[in-house]
């Protein structure tokens, strides 16, 4: 049976519940990927430092911290089966401190991009509304096995690594970081479909579409890896086609080895998902730092 939560304020929580709410381990993919874009325009340097350390600060603590906050609120009765011990279905924080913390967060996201410049601040808009469309009934676009992860995937790495690079251009980056950035953050759909295994039980409870919960673990293990590879073999034609030689021939050999490893994924995908994540992942983000080094050396 699912417990039901109302939107009201008990005991102020405490930061550490607060800390946990906004988890700080996710903030890494959407830091990663704005250094990605700095990097691709060639704008990692000491004098950036400041603009550096805002556009993390932005990318990963705010709006990622701030979507966290909002889909713990929005999920809380999935949570109540999936992971009751989270900090809102624990009791820990009360749903109206969960929503409240998202609302907060939300706007303090889009003035701080304000002051970092006209698309940082039109991409942190799209960034914050994707988040609670993601997530809020009635549109709650988590239910699609497409758009949900779509939507966090854009929001993970494409919207992040424009950001990186367009907060030190005046105008939109070049086609090419353009392209590429695109490539990687559809390539990162498999990474977050990937994510849903942990919570089929409690989506075909509630009526989330998912992947896992439509096809099957082994059937979306194999669709979410052939959606990784295909952007990434594109990105590798790219680059011999732009000239990059070498860069093109050591992102084949990031997707040979990530291919080795979603073969021994697919053979027990709940199993070898951690196994996966310490190789195949990694290796997918360290091919998205060198073709923003090929980027910037490119121009």
């Amino acid at each position: 049976m699912i417990k039901s939560y109302q939107t009201h304020f008990t005991s102020t929580p405490s930061l550490i519940s607060l800390l946990e709410l906004i988890k700080p381990v996710t903030w890494f993919p959407p830091m990663w990927a704005f250094l990605c874009g700095v990097v691709s325009v060639g704008a990692l340097n000491s004098n950036n430092t400041i603009l550096i350390l805002s556009g993390l600060l932005l990318a990963g603590p705010l709006v990622c911290g701030m979507s966290q906050a909002v889909n713990d609120w929005c999920d809380r009765h999935v949570d109540a089966i999936n992971q009751p011990e989270r900090p809102i279905p624990s009791g820990r924080v009360s749903a109206g401190w969960g929503f409240f913390t998202g609302i907060i967060m939300s706007a303090t996201s889009i003035i701080f991009a304000y002051y970092l410049g006209s698309l940082i601040f039109f991409a942190t808009i799209i960034g914050v509304l994707a988040a609670w469309l993601y997530s809020l009934e009635p549109i709650r676009l988590k239910r699609s096995a497409i758009f949900g992860p779509g939507v966090v995937a854009i929001c993970y790495e494409g919207l992040p690594w424009f950001t990186g690079a367009a907060i030190f251009t005046i105008s939109l980056p070049n086609k090419e970081v353009l392209i590429v950035l695109s490539l990687y953050a559809l390539g990162a759909h498999g990474i977050m479909t990937m994510n849903d295994f942990k919570a089929t039980k409690g989506d075909k409870l509630l009526g989330i579409n998912s992947l896992p919960v439509i096809l099957g673990r082994k059937p979306a293990t194999l669709v979410a890896c052939l959606i990784m590879l295909f952007p990434q073999l594109i990105v590798i034609s790219l680059f011999y086609f732009w000239g990059s030689l070498i860069l093109a021939i050591t992102l084949a050999v990031c997707v040979l080895l990530q291919s080795l490893s979603m073969i021994f994924l697919i053979r027990d995908p709940e199993k070898n998902t951690p196994f996966f994540n310490m190789t195949g992942v990694l290796l997918y983000i360290a091919g998205m730092m060198l073709s923003a080094n090929g980027l910037y050396l490119m121009n």
